[in-house]
């Protein structure tokens, strides 16, 4: 796969407004194709970017269960499960866009998911850079959807709980020895006085890439439910993770 970013962390804290603006911006940086990987069982990030999905790959697995004994003649598993994938690849101009969909069901997944994170590894070498939009916690991480990460972005809003979660999660993810270039931390909805919480901050012992200020145009941009492409440059949190995209695409 190309360069691969998570964001990860506590519900609630932007994650995936900040993985929307990561790729508008590795857009305007030529960056494209991006593959964007939406792996939160409340799938938005089509939203955030302006794609409506074509399917998931909760309905690839459910379809497989529902027909593992009727494949077409001659075919194989993996054959089967492949076309299925790129059948539910939404594709876009700059961005191609991949739903994971509902949690997996009953019945025994570690074959297919064997399948098929070896034929999603197989689709991302075709991207220069692949953004994952996790859902709380570390479930899709912990089940190593992707066998590494090159960067991954813990999201924690002004509170201590988020932040002391994010710390958490760093710890999950060693204790895991998951394949994890860089890990850092970013405030998002922060006033320009972090003071208060640094101790908590330094506390996660993780290096702090980026803080995020309140911004009425991304709240007024989220009710409308519209894309990050139609946020004004000049924007605050535009600006400032622009200079966060800075540092992952220099790293």
């Amino acid at each position: 796969m190309g360069h691969i970013i998570a964001t990860v962390g506590k519900g609630g804290t932007g994650k995936t407004t900040l993985a929307s603006l990561l790729i508008r911006h590795l857009v305007r940086l030529n960056k494209r194709p991006i593959l964007a990987i939406d792996a939160d069982a409340n799938d938005n990030l089509g939203d955030g970017i302006g794609m409506k999905k074509a399917g998931s790959i909760a309905w690839v697995t459910d379809d497989f269960f529902k027909n593992k004994a009727n494949f077409p003649e001659g075919m194989t598993k993996e054959t089967f499960l492949e076309q299925q994938l790129n059948l539910v690849l939404t594709e876009g101009k700059d961005v191609d866009l991949l739903v994971m969909g509902h949690p997996e069901g009953a019945g025994c997944y570690c074959y297919i998911n064997n399948i098929l994170r070896a034929q999603m590894e197989k689709l991302g070498t075709n991207y220069p850079y692949v953004v994952v939009d996790n859902e709380a916690g570390m479930e899709h991480v912990s089940r190593r959807t992707t066998r590494r990460i090159d960067t991954m972005l813990l999201v924690a809003d002004f509170s201590a709980k988020a932040i002391k979660a994010a710390g958490r999660i760093k710890e999950v993810a060693n204790e895991l020895a998951l394949e994890v270039n860089r890990m850092a931390l970013v405030l998002n909805r922060a006033p320009a006085d972090i003071s208060p919480l640094a101790k908590a901050v330094e506390e996660t012992g993780l290096p702090l890439w980026a803080t995020l200020p309140n911004s009425a145009a991304v709240l007024e941009n989220d009710i409308q439910g519209q894309s990050v492409f139609t946020l004004p440059d000049n924007d605050p949190v535009v600006t400032a993770t622009g200079e966060l995209v800075g540092k992952i695409v220099k790293g």
